[in-house]
């Protein structure tokens, strides 16, 4: 089933592209704003920093409330091939008015159960999954209530998101990890990779040059986190919204230099991928009791909620 659709949705994706008769444009993508869809990156003009948020972009959000220091919103974007109408669904956090916890299942034995968004506690106003995983559970530094659980995994593009006990969020370069955990009081932290936007918005060589161990063509769901300029949390996902939505939980969607760009061109100047494809998954609480979830289809090792700050279990 699936890949009878792939491939036709590969097709029309390709002819869209089609520049002459013979000649592919190079892959683009555009954004739904009030006056119809415009074109706003382009991978043979792609800028190799972001400076500041795009206005075609981030001005496209129509932000709501959701609790105190959350608010969600939306994009519809459009790409190539199967990537040609996918929405993706953000949500924006103030550290200062949240609390942030990583959140894992144990057997009573103690051995390691997998989780998703469905296990995230009542009080939960957001949860996600989180990081990266090996076949024996997450991958990287794991610290959990201020308990180092794993040591930090190494890698050029492995930064890690960081909360210490004053509350306050980082995301932490990889050769900068080190000491984090030697100077920092360090309350929640995960580890992920690769890095979208390195220092103050720049991309990371790997992501604009091919052959430097980064796959930058293959299309998939996406899940990213990224910290703005004023110092708040932005998490985006996608979802493949063509076909109506039918099909919203296959793997269709943006590449990574192309996911990188999203989170530049809406203000933040650092930011990493999650696990991403059929693991990817956000649950949101709205006001009024409304829950709204884009599920994965498998079950991680490890989750991330947000609290409300009085909130500790």
């Amino acid at each position: 089933m699936i890949r009878p659709v792939f491939l036709l949705l590969a097709a029309l994706g390709s002819l869209a592209g089609v520049e002459g008769g013979m000649h592919r444009a190079p892959p683009a993508l555009s954004v739904r704003g009030p006056e119809g869809w415009r074109e706003w990156w382009r991978a043979d003009r792609a800028p190799v920093r972001w400076a500041a948020p795009l206005a075609a972009v981030a001005g496209a959000v129509e932000w709501r409330p959701v609790a105190p220091g959350v608010r969600w919103g939306d994009l519809q974007l459009s790409g190539d091939g199967e990537a040609w109408r996918v929405r993706a669904i953000l949500v924006q956090l103030d550290p200062s008015l949240v609390r942030l916890e990583t959140r894992s299942l144990q057997r009573a034995d103690g051995r390691p159960l997998r989780w998703n968004v469905d296990s995230a506690p009542s009080e939960a106003i957001v949860a996600l999954n989180a990081g990266q995983f090996t076949s024996s559970g997450p991958w990287g530094w794991l610290v959990h209530r201020g308990e180092e659980r794993r040591p930090p995994g190494t890698g050029p593009l492995a930064p890690a998101l960081v909360v210490d006990t004053a509350g306050a969020v980082s995301l932490v370069p990889p050769d900068s990890i080190a000491g984090a955990r030697r100077d920092r009081a360090v309350r929640e932290a995960f580890q992920s990779y690769p890095s979208l936007l390195m220092a103050d918005g720049e991309i990371p060589r790997p992501l604009r040059d091919g052959g430097l161990g980064v796959d930058l063509d293959h299309r998939d769901a996406r899940l990213a986190l990224g910290l703005d300029r004023e110092g708040k949390l932005l998490i985006a996902i996608t979802r493949f919204e063509g076909l109506g939505g039918a099909l919203s939980n296959l793997p269709f969607g943006l590449t990574t230099p192309e996911t990188a760009a999203l989170m530049g061109a809406l203000g933040c100047r650092r930011a990493m991928l999650l696990d991403g494809g059929i693991s990817s998954q956000l649950l949101l609480r709205l006001p009024g009791g409304e829950t709204r979830a884009w599920r994965g289809i498998r079950q991680v090792p490890l989750g991330l909620v947000v609290l409300p700050a009085a909130s500790a279990e």
